[in-house]
Protein backbone atom coordinates (compact mmCIF):
# COMPACT_ATOMS: atom_id res chain seq x y z
CA UNK A 1 0.00 0.00 0.00
CA UNK A 2 1.37 3.41 -0.99
CA UNK A 3 -0.18 6.59 0.46
CA UNK A 4 0.58 10.23 -0.35
CA UNK A 5 0.14 12.55 2.63
CA UNK A 6 -0.59 16.15 1.68
CA UNK A 7 -0.23 18.89 4.28
CA UNK A 8 0.61 22.52 4.95
CA UNK A 9 2.70 23.08 8.08
CA UNK A 10 1.58 25.88 10.37
CA UNK A 11 3.93 28.69 11.39
CA UNK A 12 3.79 27.47 14.97
CA UNK A 13 4.13 23.68 15.19
CA UNK A 14 0.82 22.82 16.89
CA UNK A 15 -1.22 19.81 17.90
CA UNK A 16 -2.44 18.95 14.40
CA UNK A 17 1.11 19.10 13.02
CA UNK A 18 2.30 16.81 15.80
CA UNK A 19 -0.59 14.43 15.19
CA UNK A 20 -0.03 14.01 11.46
CA UNK A 21 3.69 13.39 11.99
CA UNK A 22 2.82 10.68 14.50
CA UNK A 23 0.34 9.17 12.03
CA UNK A 24 2.93 8.95 9.26
CA UNK A 25 5.46 7.41 11.65
CA UNK A 26 2.96 4.76 12.71
CA UNK A 27 2.13 3.90 9.09
CA UNK A 28 5.79 3.59 8.14
CA UNK A 29 6.39 1.41 11.17
CA UNK A 30 3.60 -0.89 10.00
CA UNK A 31 5.06 -1.29 6.52
CA UNK A 32 2.95 1.24 4.58
CA UNK A 33 4.86 3.21 1.94
CA UNK A 34 4.36 6.88 2.85
CA UNK A 35 5.26 9.80 0.57
CA UNK A 36 4.78 13.47 1.45
CA UNK A 37 3.58 16.52 -0.47
CA UNK A 38 4.37 19.47 1.80
CA UNK A 39 4.12 23.24 1.92
CA UNK A 40 5.20 25.32 4.92
CA UNK A 41 3.66 28.61 6.08
CA UNK A 42 7.02 29.60 7.50
CA UNK A 43 8.20 30.04 3.91
CA UNK A 44 5.84 32.99 3.45
CA UNK A 45 7.68 36.33 3.47
CA UNK A 46 6.81 38.75 6.28
CA UNK A 47 4.47 41.68 5.90
CA UNK A 48 1.96 42.50 3.20
CA UNK A 49 3.60 40.34 0.53
CA UNK A 50 3.25 37.23 2.67
CA UNK A 51 -0.37 38.01 3.49
CA UNK A 52 -1.22 38.50 -0.18
CA UNK A 53 0.40 35.20 -1.09
CA UNK A 54 -1.52 33.46 1.68
CA UNK A 55 -4.76 35.04 0.46
CA UNK A 56 -4.18 33.97 -3.14
CA UNK A 57 -3.06 30.48 -2.15
CA UNK A 58 -6.10 29.94 0.03
CA UNK A 59 -8.37 30.65 -2.93
CA UNK A 60 -6.39 28.75 -5.56
CA UNK A 61 -2.78 27.66 -5.09
CA UNK A 62 -1.94 27.20 -8.76
CA UNK A 63 1.65 26.06 -8.25
CA UNK A 64 0.65 23.46 -5.67
CA UNK A 65 -2.16 22.13 -7.88
CA UNK A 66 0.20 21.77 -10.84
CA UNK A 67 2.87 20.10 -8.69
CA UNK A 68 0.37 17.63 -7.28
CA UNK A 69 -0.88 16.71 -10.75
CA UNK A 70 2.71 16.01 -11.77
CA UNK A 71 3.27 13.95 -8.61
CA UNK A 72 0.21 11.80 -9.31
CA UNK A 73 1.33 11.34 -12.91
CA UNK A 74 4.79 10.12 -11.86
CA UNK A 75 3.70 7.71 -9.13
CA UNK A 76 0.64 5.56 -8.67
CA UNK A 77 -0.89 5.92 -5.19
CA UNK A 78 -3.56 3.81 -3.54
CA UNK A 79 -4.79 6.71 -1.39
CA UNK A 80 -4.17 10.43 -1.01
CA UNK A 81 -4.50 11.44 2.65
CA UNK A 82 -4.91 15.20 3.04
CA UNK A 83 -4.53 17.18 6.25
CA UNK A 84 -4.30 20.99 6.53
CA UNK A 85 -4.49 22.56 3.05
CA UNK A 86 -4.39 26.29 3.81
CA UNK A 87 -2.90 28.59 2.77
CA UNK A 88 -0.35 27.22 0.29
CA UNK A 89 -2.06 24.10 -1.11
CA UNK A 90 -5.82 24.81 -1.17
CA UNK A 91 -8.67 22.31 -1.63
CA UNK A 92 -8.38 22.71 -5.40
CA UNK A 93 -5.96 19.79 -5.35
CA UNK A 94 -8.91 17.51 -4.55
CA UNK A 95 -10.45 17.49 -8.06
CA UNK A 96 -6.97 16.61 -9.38
CA UNK A 97 -7.01 13.47 -7.21
CA UNK A 98 -10.42 12.53 -8.56
CA UNK A 99 -9.27 12.97 -12.15
CA UNK A 100 -6.25 10.79 -11.40
CA UNK A 101 -8.53 8.09 -10.01
CA UNK A 102 -7.06 8.16 -6.51
CA UNK A 103 -9.44 8.09 -3.53
CA UNK A 104 -9.05 10.83 -0.91
CA UNK A 105 -9.12 10.51 2.87
CA UNK A 106 -9.12 13.77 4.83
CA UNK A 107 -8.23 14.25 8.49
CA UNK A 108 -10.33 17.00 10.07
CA UNK A 109 -8.50 18.19 13.18
CA UNK A 110 -10.85 21.13 13.75
CA UNK A 111 -14.03 22.69 12.33
CA UNK A 112 -12.45 24.15 9.18
CA UNK A 113 -15.14 22.48 7.03
CA UNK A 114 -17.91 24.55 8.64
CA UNK A 115 -16.17 27.58 10.18
CA UNK A 116 -13.77 29.98 8.42
CA UNK A 117 -11.63 30.32 11.57
CA UNK A 118 -11.97 26.60 12.38
CA UNK A 119 -13.17 26.95 15.99
CA UNK A 120 -16.84 28.01 15.99
CA UNK A 121 -15.71 30.47 18.66
CA UNK A 122 -15.90 34.23 18.17
CA UNK A 123 -16.13 37.32 20.33
CA UNK A 124 -15.96 35.24 23.50
CA UNK A 125 -18.80 32.85 22.64
CA UNK A 126 -19.69 29.79 20.59
CA UNK A 127 -20.69 30.94 17.12
CA UNK A 128 -22.37 29.08 14.25
CA UNK A 129 -23.50 32.06 12.17
CA UNK A 130 -21.38 31.19 9.11
CA UNK A 131 -22.99 27.80 8.60
CA UNK A 132 -25.38 27.30 5.72
CA UNK A 133 -23.61 29.55 3.25
CA UNK A 134 -23.39 32.63 5.50
CA UNK A 135 -19.62 33.01 5.66
CA UNK A 136 -20.04 36.79 5.49
CA UNK A 137 -20.61 36.70 9.25
CA UNK A 138 -16.87 36.13 9.63
CA UNK A 139 -16.39 39.64 8.21
CA UNK A 140 -19.28 41.24 10.10
CA UNK A 141 -17.93 39.93 13.40
CA UNK A 142 -14.32 40.42 12.32
CA UNK A 143 -13.38 37.00 13.65
CA UNK A 144 -9.69 37.38 12.79
CA UNK A 145 -9.46 40.84 14.39
CA UNK A 146 -8.50 42.13 10.95
CA UNK A 147 -11.13 42.89 8.36
CA UNK A 148 -8.80 41.91 5.51
CA UNK A 149 -7.96 38.54 7.08
CA UNK A 150 -11.58 37.91 8.07
CA UNK A 151 -12.66 38.55 4.48
CA UNK A 152 -9.95 36.25 3.13
CA UNK A 153 -10.94 33.41 5.46
CA UNK A 154 -14.62 33.86 4.65
CA UNK A 155 -14.01 33.93 0.91
CA UNK A 156 -11.88 30.79 0.78
CA UNK A 157 -14.40 28.79 2.84
CA UNK A 158 -17.27 30.07 0.71
CA UNK A 159 -15.46 29.13 -2.51
CA UNK A 160 -14.68 25.60 -1.29
CA UNK A 161 -18.31 25.12 -0.28
CA UNK A 162 -19.86 26.56 -3.44
CA UNK A 163 -17.73 24.37 -5.70
CA UNK A 164 -18.28 21.29 -3.50
CA UNK A 165 -14.55 20.64 -3.28
CA UNK A 166 -14.81 18.57 -0.13
CA UNK A 167 -18.19 16.93 -0.60
CA UNK A 168 -17.51 15.83 -4.18
CA UNK A 169 -13.92 14.70 -3.87
CA UNK A 170 -13.32 13.31 -0.36
CA UNK A 171 -14.39 9.71 0.23
CA UNK A 172 -13.78 9.63 4.00
CA UNK A 173 -13.47 12.36 6.60
CA UNK A 174 -11.43 11.17 9.60
CA UNK A 175 -12.39 12.96 12.81
CA UNK A 176 -10.98 12.80 16.32
CA UNK A 177 -14.01 11.59 18.28
CA UNK A 178 -17.74 11.12 18.64
CA UNK A 179 -18.53 14.77 19.31
CA UNK A 180 -16.92 15.95 16.09
CA UNK A 181 -18.47 13.13 14.06
CA UNK A 182 -21.96 13.87 15.37
CA UNK A 183 -21.46 17.59 14.73
CA UNK A 184 -20.52 17.13 11.08
CA UNK A 185 -23.29 14.64 10.42
CA UNK A 186 -26.07 16.50 12.25
CA UNK A 187 -25.06 20.12 11.62
CA UNK A 188 -23.44 20.05 8.16
CA UNK A 189 -25.27 17.16 6.52
CA UNK A 190 -22.24 15.02 5.70
CA UNK A 191 -23.35 11.39 5.18
CA UNK A 192 -22.72 9.35 8.33
CA UNK A 193 -20.94 6.65 6.32
CA UNK A 194 -18.35 9.19 5.16
CA UNK A 195 -17.33 10.37 8.64
CA UNK A 196 -15.18 7.95 10.62
CA UNK A 197 -13.32 8.19 13.93
CA UNK A 198 -9.62 7.68 14.53
CA UNK A 199 -8.25 9.59 17.50
CA UNK A 200 -4.71 10.86 17.86
CA UNK A 201 -1.72 8.64 18.50
CA UNK A 202 -0.62 9.04 22.12
CA UNK A 203 1.86 6.26 22.94
CA UNK A 204 2.56 5.41 26.55
CA UNK A 205 5.90 6.89 27.67
CA UNK A 206 8.81 4.56 28.31
CA UNK A 207 9.12 6.18 31.74
CA UNK A 208 6.88 4.68 34.42
CA UNK A 209 3.78 6.52 35.56
CA UNK A 210 4.35 9.25 38.11
CA UNK A 211 2.77 9.53 41.52
CA UNK A 212 0.56 12.59 40.95
CA UNK A 213 0.23 13.13 44.68
CA UNK A 214 3.87 14.29 44.61
CA UNK A 215 3.16 16.94 41.97
CA UNK A 216 4.26 20.47 42.78
CA UNK A 217 1.74 22.57 40.84
CA UNK A 218 -1.48 22.80 38.86
CA UNK A 219 -0.37 22.80 35.22
CA UNK A 220 -1.56 24.28 31.94
CA UNK A 221 0.01 23.49 28.55
CA UNK A 222 -0.99 25.07 25.25
CA UNK A 223 -1.38 28.30 23.32
CA UNK A 224 -2.14 31.47 25.25
CA UNK A 225 -5.30 32.36 23.36
CA UNK A 226 -8.63 33.35 24.86
CA UNK A 227 -10.55 30.22 23.87
CA UNK A 228 -8.07 28.02 25.76
CA UNK A 229 -9.25 29.51 29.07
CA UNK A 230 -5.92 30.56 30.56
CA UNK A 231 -7.64 33.34 32.50
CA UNK A 232 -10.11 30.87 34.00
CA UNK A 233 -7.35 28.64 35.36
CA UNK A 234 -5.35 31.55 36.74
CA UNK A 235 -8.37 32.92 38.61
CA UNK A 236 -9.30 29.48 39.94
CA UNK A 237 -5.81 28.73 41.26
CA UNK A 238 -5.65 32.16 42.87
CA UNK A 239 -9.03 31.56 44.54
CA UNK A 240 -7.95 28.10 45.72
CA UNK A 241 -4.55 29.35 46.89
CA UNK A 242 -2.69 26.78 44.79
CA UNK A 243 0.60 27.06 42.87
CA UNK A 244 0.27 27.11 39.09
CA UNK A 245 2.64 26.58 36.17
CA UNK A 246 2.24 27.28 32.47
CA UNK A 247 3.96 25.68 29.50
CA UNK A 248 2.81 27.91 26.70
CA UNK A 249 3.61 30.23 23.85
CA UNK A 250 4.96 33.13 25.93
CA UNK A 251 7.02 33.71 29.11
CA UNK A 252 4.13 35.54 30.82
CA UNK A 253 0.39 36.17 30.65
CA UNK A 254 -1.59 39.26 31.70
CA UNK A 255 -4.01 37.12 33.73
CA UNK A 256 -1.20 36.12 36.10
CA UNK A 257 -0.30 38.73 38.70
CA UNK A 258 3.21 39.32 40.00
CA UNK A 259 2.28 38.05 43.47
CA UNK A 260 0.65 34.80 42.23
CA UNK A 261 2.32 31.47 42.94
CA UNK A 262 3.10 30.97 39.26
CA UNK A 263 5.91 29.97 36.95
CA UNK A 264 6.23 29.90 33.17
CA UNK A 265 8.13 27.32 31.15
CA UNK A 266 8.92 27.61 27.45
CA UNK A 267 9.22 23.94 26.52
CA UNK A 268 11.43 23.43 23.47
CA UNK A 269 11.12 19.68 22.95
CA UNK A 270 8.76 16.74 23.64
CA UNK A 271 11.08 15.68 26.46
CA UNK A 272 10.79 19.07 28.15
CA UNK A 273 6.99 19.02 27.79
CA UNK A 274 6.91 15.51 29.27
CA UNK A 275 8.95 16.76 32.22
CA UNK A 276 6.42 19.55 32.71
CA UNK A 277 3.51 17.09 32.75
CA UNK A 278 5.32 14.81 35.20
CA UNK A 279 5.88 17.65 37.65
CA UNK A 280 2.16 18.45 37.92
CA UNK A 281 -0.33 17.23 40.45
CA UNK A 282 -3.15 17.98 38.02
CA UNK A 283 -3.23 19.28 34.45
CA UNK A 284 -6.10 21.65 33.65
CA UNK A 285 -7.68 22.01 30.18
CA UNK A 286 -10.16 24.88 30.80
CA UNK A 287 -11.19 25.40 27.17
CA UNK A 288 -14.03 27.74 26.30
CA UNK A 289 -14.50 26.33 22.80
CA UNK A 290 -15.46 22.82 21.70
CA UNK A 291 -12.14 21.02 21.29
CA UNK A 292 -12.13 18.21 18.74
CA UNK A 293 -9.84 15.98 20.79
CA UNK A 294 -7.76 17.33 23.66
CA UNK A 295 -4.18 16.27 22.91
CA UNK A 296 -2.75 17.97 26.00
CA UNK A 297 -5.19 16.04 28.17
CA UNK A 298 -4.28 12.71 26.59
CA UNK A 299 -0.54 13.39 26.78
CA UNK A 300 -0.74 14.27 30.47
CA UNK A 301 -2.88 11.20 31.15
CA UNK A 302 -0.28 8.98 29.47
CA UNK A 303 2.11 9.87 32.31
CA UNK A 304 -0.45 8.99 34.96
CA UNK A 305 -1.44 12.60 35.70
CA UNK A 306 -5.20 13.23 36.14
CA UNK A 307 -6.84 15.99 34.13
CA UNK A 308 -9.52 18.52 35.01
CA UNK A 309 -11.21 19.66 31.81
CA UNK A 310 -14.19 21.62 30.59
CA UNK A 311 -17.33 19.59 30.02
CA UNK A 312 -17.37 20.74 26.42
CA UNK A 313 -16.90 19.20 22.99
CA UNK A 314 -14.61 16.20 22.69
CA UNK A 315 -12.98 16.79 26.08
CA UNK A 316 -15.86 14.84 27.59
CA UNK A 317 -14.77 11.88 25.43
CA UNK A 318 -11.04 12.19 26.13
CA UNK A 319 -11.43 12.75 29.88
CA UNK A 320 -13.77 10.27 31.56
CA UNK A 321 -15.38 12.01 34.53
CA UNK A 322 -14.49 10.24 37.78
CA UNK A 323 -12.30 7.67 35.99
CA UNK A 324 -9.39 9.53 34.41
CA UNK A 325 -10.05 13.02 35.75
CA UNK A 326 -12.86 15.44 36.49
CA UNK A 327 -15.08 17.49 34.18
CA UNK A 328 -16.23 20.99 35.16
CA UNK A 329 -18.49 23.52 33.53
CA UNK A 330 -16.62 25.80 31.11
CA UNK A 331 -15.89 29.24 32.50
CA UNK A 332 -16.90 28.32 36.08
CA UNK A 333 -14.04 29.76 38.14
CA UNK A 334 -15.59 28.90 41.51
CA UNK A 335 -16.39 25.33 40.49
CA UNK A 336 -12.91 24.80 39.06
CA UNK A 337 -11.29 26.21 42.20
CA UNK A 338 -13.32 23.88 44.43
CA UNK A 339 -12.43 20.85 42.28
CA UNK A 340 -8.72 21.68 42.29
CA UNK A 341 -8.71 22.25 46.04
CA UNK A 342 -10.43 18.88 46.59
CA UNK A 343 -8.01 16.98 44.34
CA UNK A 344 -4.93 18.70 45.75
CA UNK A 345 -5.65 17.33 49.21
CA UNK A 346 -6.77 13.79 48.27
CA UNK A 347 -3.73 11.64 47.44
CA UNK A 348 -5.72 8.43 47.05
CA UNK A 349 -8.11 10.00 44.57
CA UNK A 350 -5.24 11.50 42.58
CA UNK A 351 -3.53 8.11 42.31
CA UNK A 352 -6.74 6.32 41.32
CA UNK A 353 -7.55 8.86 38.62
CA UNK A 354 -3.94 8.86 37.38
CA UNK A 355 -3.91 5.08 37.04
CA UNK A 356 -7.23 5.14 35.20
CA UNK A 357 -5.93 7.88 32.91
CA UNK A 358 -2.84 5.93 31.88
CA UNK A 359 -4.84 2.75 31.27
CA UNK A 360 -7.36 4.66 29.13
CA UNK A 361 -4.62 6.14 26.92
CA UNK A 362 -2.93 2.76 26.49
CA UNK A 363 -6.20 1.18 25.44
CA UNK A 364 -7.66 3.86 23.16
CA UNK A 365 -4.76 5.83 21.67
CA UNK A 366 -2.01 3.27 21.13
CA UNK A 367 -0.02 3.13 17.91
CA UNK A 368 -1.45 -0.29 17.06
CA UNK A 369 -5.05 0.84 17.53
CA UNK A 370 -4.43 3.91 15.36
CA UNK A 371 -2.72 1.85 12.63
CA UNK A 372 -5.46 -0.78 12.54
CA UNK A 373 -8.28 1.77 12.27
CA UNK A 374 -6.55 3.91 9.65
CA UNK A 375 -5.46 1.09 7.35
CA UNK A 376 -9.01 -0.27 7.54
CA UNK A 377 -10.26 3.14 6.32
CA UNK A 378 -7.73 3.05 3.48
CA UNK A 379 -8.79 -0.43 2.38
CA UNK A 380 -12.42 0.62 2.48
CA UNK A 381 -11.95 3.53 0.06
CA UNK A 382 -9.61 1.51 -2.14
CA UNK A 383 -12.34 -1.09 -2.60
CA UNK A 384 -14.87 1.45 -3.84
CA UNK A 385 -15.41 1.96 -7.59
CA UNK A 386 -13.26 4.81 -8.90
Amino acid sequence: MRVLHVYNNHRGFGGSDKTLQATMAVLRGGGVAVDEFVRDSRDLPPGVVGKLRAFAGGLYAQEAVQDLRATLARQRYDVVHVHELYPLISPWILPACTRAGVPVVMSAYDFRLSCPVATHYSQGEACFRCMGGKEYWCVIRNCRASLAESAAYALRNAAADRFGLYRKHVQRFVVMGEYQRDFFVQRTGLPAAQVVINGCVVPLPVLPAVDPAQGRYIGFAGRFVREKGVEIMAQACRLAGLPMAFAGSAPSHPAVASDDQAEFVMTKSPAELAEFYRGARVIVVPSLWAETFGLVAAEAMSHGVPVVASRLGALADTVRDGQTGVLVEPGDVVGLAATLRRLWGDSDLLRRLGQGAREHVGREYSEQAHFTRLTSIYRDVMAQPR
